[in-house]
């Protein structure tokens, strides 16, 4: 049975078909939109539950599902909400823990692009500043020197158009809104980032609806723990680039 190249959620006027790049036995990484929230499978004050959305079309056998023979499919680590790009799921409890075992002992290379604003005068730099749960505001992040987690975020400038910059983002831990933060630290907040930075008038034109966040997960890479070989998985980076003024294709850091 031929199986097809994307998630498909919803249906008629609500339908959202989510590309997949990257599928083996264990495991399967989407392209994942803005506005779907990874959120736990009962919390209903989100019809963009995308944890529940997922299990639900699995549940109701809808093809791209059923051609797969798939019965389960769990996301083994987050994005926000706005955020865009390669999103990992596990086929199976055993690879949801495995996998997630890796992110947690940083065995697992990620790279973001992301639009600034404003110019860094550095080219490249790294930001270790801790951060905790902001006790004022649920659902935040704040700096904390004394009490916060180690969190480690290394930066590279690729260019710059106008009053915006393009940075690649290679995060060496997993902390909620790391980037976010150390960009705004580094006085060069995230363009869109109402939460840690500043509204952007620009988000209701056109690309822009597709990406609200100037923050898209581009790579992760790993060694396959089940058969020992490379896995590098890339999410397609033009249409994000073209939506904030910049040339397509820049270099990645290998």
């Amino acid at each position: 049975m031929p199986r097809t190249p994307f998630v498909d959620l919803g249906y008629g006027r609500d339908r959202t078909r989510i590309p997949i790049l990257y599928e083996d036995t264990a495991v399967l990484a989407i392209d994942k939109p803005a506005g779907w929230l990874l959120v736990p499978f009962s919390w209903q004050r989100t019809q963009r539950n995308l944890q529940a959305a997922i299990s639900s079309s699995i549940a109701g056998a809808e093809f791209w599902a059923r051609s797969r023979g798939l019965k389960f499919l769990r996301y083994v680590h987050r994005l926000d909400g706005e955020t865009t790009g390669v999103l990992l799921f596990g086929k199976s409890i055993g690879a949801v823990e495995t996998l997630g075992d890796l992110f947690e002992s940083r065995r697992m290379q990620k790279t973001y692009l992301v639009v600034v604003c404003g110019t860094p005068r550095q080219s490249s730099w790294t930001c270790q500043a801790k951060l905790s749960p902001d006790p004022q505001q649920n659902g935040k992040m704040r700096v904390d020197p004394r009490g916060g987690k180690d969190a480690e975020t290394r930066f590279r400038l690729l260019e710059s158009v106008g009053d915006r910059a393009l940075i690649e983002a290679i995060p060496l831990t997993g902390r909620t809104h790391q980037i976010r933060i150390h960009l705004r630290e580094s006085r060069h907040p995230v363009v869109g980032d109402s939460l840690y930075g500043q509204t952007d008038p620009d988000s209701g034109a056109g690309l822009r609806r597709r990406f609200p966040l100037g923050l898209r997960a581009m790579r992760l890479a790993y060694a396959d723990p089940y058969r020992g070989r490379p896995v590098d998985i890339q999410a397609p980076a033009d249409r994000f680039l073209r939506a904030f003024g910049f040339a397509p294709k820049p270099r990645l850091r290998a």
